[in-house]
């Protein structure tokens, strides 16, 4: 990877015409108005909790691409919170700053947002397979005995979680969301969770990638209920080559295993601060990432 192309990598927004809302691992969300907020998607790049010193070329641009194909495709299952994500119809204060929001970033309706994050797992990986295999259950769902690593479920399941502002979500029950939010909204959640899973799963299968699992965010506006942040990306969801696809085992996946390898062949403690990547792991994984819309949505990202 050539040192410009490094360079170029936008780590930190710089929009002082706005307030700063909020900064997570990712994205940089400003506040327009009491209705509007800018998201803006950089190219930070997080493993094991914590941000990396180097960040991936293009990632932000992907996910924010990503985001807004799914939102076009998945438009007439649930309404979305995006109002543009064309800078020249940004207010004229952001349109100052067109060279860092432009391809990765959109203007959103502001919405009150559940405070759950809504998961659905179509196969079983991750903190699911672990809890699966102490318990034979996952979120209080008792499954089949007998399942491996990666195998795919009898059925998509609903496996909330509460939000955490730093490290890991903790898986709930759906009895414990109702306490959360109320039976009703937890069973609307439940309910649009596995529609939009199942469609997008369908599409993308489709498309030679396997669904394994993501966590859609909702809230509140005008709308109703609106599906928000960003959408069945490689960050939000697991995401794997379906040639490549052998249960019983981990599977290769469009995200960041390029730097989650590294960082274990290092032996890095898993304390900060995170060490930065050799450029030759942030090209091939901000070349997992652009391969993964390119497998989705049949086009080349503009670069």
């Amino acid at each position: 990877m050539s040192p410009e192309l490094l360079d170029s990598v936008l780590l930190q927004t710089q929009i002082p015409d706005f307030q700063l809302h909020a900064s997570g691992k990712v994205r940089d969300v400003y506040t327009v108005n009491d209705r509007q907020l800018l998201f803006v998607a950089t190219d930070r790049i997080s493993a094991f909790d914590y941000i990396l010193a180097t960040g991936i070329p293009h990632k932000g641009s992907v996910l924010t691409q990503i985001s807004l194909f799914w939102f076009d495709f998945l438009a007439d299952v649930v309404p979305n919170h995006l109002i543009t994500a064309n800078v020249d119809h940004y207010p004229a204060q952001a349109r100052k700053y067109a060279d860092q929001l432009r391809g990765r970033s959109m203007l959103v309706e502001r919405a009150e947002m559940f405070p759950v994050e809504c998961v659905v797992r179509g196969y079983i990986s991750g903190s699911a397979w672990k809890e699966y295999q102490a318990s034979g259950k996952v979120c209080g769902i008792q499954l089949p005995k007998g399942l491996r690593e990666s195998d795919a479920l009898p059925e998509p399941i609903f496996t909330p979680a509460t939000k955490a502002v730093t490290g890991h979500d903790e898986n709930i029950s759906f009895d414990a969301m109702c306490d959360i939010v109320g039976v009703e909204v937890a069973s609307t959640l439940r309910d649009l969770t596995l529609r939009v899973y199942k469609k997008a799963a369908a599409y993308a299968r489709q498309r030679g990638i396997i669904i394994a699992d993501t966590k859609f965010e909702f809230g509140r506006t005008a709308k109703g209920i609106t599906l928000a942040d960003e959408v069945l990306t490689p960050d939000s969801s697991r995401f794997w080559p379906a040639d490549k696809y052998a249960p019983g085992r981990p599977q290769e996946s469009y995200d960041k295993q390029y730097v989650r390898d590294y960082l274990e062949e290092i032996h890095w403690n898993k304390q900060p601060p995170a060490p930065a990547l050799p450029a030759e792991v942030a090209r091939r994984t901000s070349e997992k990432y652009l391969e993964a819309y390119f497998q989705l949505t049949g086009h080349k990202l503009d670069v």
